[in-house]
């Protein structure tokens, strides 16, 4: 099992840029494919982006496409989300999670991931 430790959220204004870190500790964090998720109140959660073990293959949902950016550093076991040009629809709890099975490519489907962080807050105010 690994461990996530998410940080970097907070309260913005539209417009603004934040980076979400995800720490993780435990299995070998190079090896899994890495994903955000999101969930604001009083809805389900939502695929953001993930990434390939490798980083090679990335997919984002389209309400993010071109605003954020996902990236990972397998040295130092950390997992990044840029995001840029927020808006208030994007307010929610952000997620990151670990892949269930090792290697493969990235996917989108919130039941291949297995392991998932405490969640970091993020409020973009109008």
């Amino acid at each position: 099992q690994v461990q996530l430790v998410e940080s970097g959220g907070g309260l913005v204004q539209a417009g603004d840029s934040l980076r979400l870190s995800c720490a993780a500790s435990g299995r070998t964090f190079s090896s899994y494919t890495m994903g955000w998720f999101r969930q604001a109140p009083g809805k389900e959660l939502e695929f953001v982006t993930s990434t390939s073990w490798n980083g090679r293959t990335t997919y984002y949902a389209n309400s993010v496409t071109g605003r954020f950016t996902i990236s990972r550093d397998n040295a130092k076991n950390t997992l990044y989300l840029q995001m840029n040009s927020l808006k208030p629809e994007d307010t929610a709890v952000y997620y990151c999670a670990a892949a269930r099975s090792p290697w493969g490519t990235s996917t989108t489907k919130v039941e291949d991931f297995a392991s998932w962080g405490q969640g970091t807050q993020v409020t973009v105010s109008s």
